[in-house]
């Protein structure tokens, strides 16, 4: 097949530092099951219908398994993005993530967070908060169930928002709590008010135009066929996948 995808030297050399450590037996060659991984997530195939070039599927599958788990995929692309240089403004927004009906169980191990998947207007859904740079490039993610708030979203990722001058939100990010919290850190919230406000909020609308840029973010990701629809029961199986397509687009 000529259109299979297979990372480079250049990229395996970025990626290696992020690796764990092998024990006992050595691992079978990273560049092709790496590059097997981001083909099935890309394209959403099952495990079973990948190209054979890339090995055996059950060698995909447990690699991918027993990494998402680890967090490895997600720490690569915390790795690769503190490395971003434009952060003098930052943006934060959420999109929906459809949930399939393998995915869409609502039990949940004892403890556990759940399977972070709501129900909506639109169905059963997943939510993905992001923060990026002024380029659009995604620097943090935090996942919720679909019907959950923007706000919780808000709340849970300004703790590691990088220092920046400027945070561009829509109105749905409007709160005097956020606001005062932005201020506080030293960022200066770019926000429209909210119909509902009594008192009109200024703000920078020119540089409020490049919020876009977020939206574009959002939409290259669900190009990526298992981040758009939502496979996987597992949370943190399939934040691995959003990392990973994070990873490649932007960060590669």
């Amino acid at each position: 097949m000529t259109n299979l995808f297979w990372l480079t030297d250049e990229q395996m050399e970025r990626l290696k530092p992020f690796f764990p450590k092998s024990h006992g037996k050595p691992r079978v060659d990273d560049r092709r099951v790496l590059s097997g991984i981001i083909f099935i997530n890309r394209n959403g195939l099952r495990w079973c219908d990948a190209p054979r070039e890339y090995g055996p599927p059950k060698t995909l599958y447990n690699r991918w398994k027993r990494w998402s788990e680890m967090g490895v995929f997600a720490r690569i692309f915390e790795g690769l993005a503190s490395e971003a240089t434009d952060q003098k403004t930052v943006m934060i927004d959420a999109t929906y993530l459809k949930a399939h009906r393998t995915a869409s169980s609502l039990r949940s191990k004892k403890g556990g967070r759940g399977r972070l998947i709501g129900r909506t207007k639109g169905g059963m859904n997943t939510k993905l908060h992001a923060v990026t740079d002024a380029r659009g490039r995604p620097l943090k993610f935090f996942m919720t169930a679909g019907q959950v708030s923007d706000y919780t979203g808000a709340a849970a990722l300004l703790s590691s928002l990088p220092r920046a001058d400027w945070l561009l939100a829509d109105r749905g990010y409007d709160a005097d709590w956020f606001r005062d919290a932005l201020k506080d850190k030293g960022i200066t919230p770019c926000i429209p008010g909210r119909k509902s406000r009594g008192k009109p909020v200024t703000y920078d609308k020119r540089r409020y135009k490049s919020r876009n840029r977020i939206e574009i973010m959002f939409g290259r990701l669900k190009d990526w066929r298992r981040v758009a629809t939502r496979y996987d029961r597992c949370p943190k199986v399939f934040l691995s996948a959003v990392a990973l397509a994070a990873t490649v687009m932007f960060w590669l």
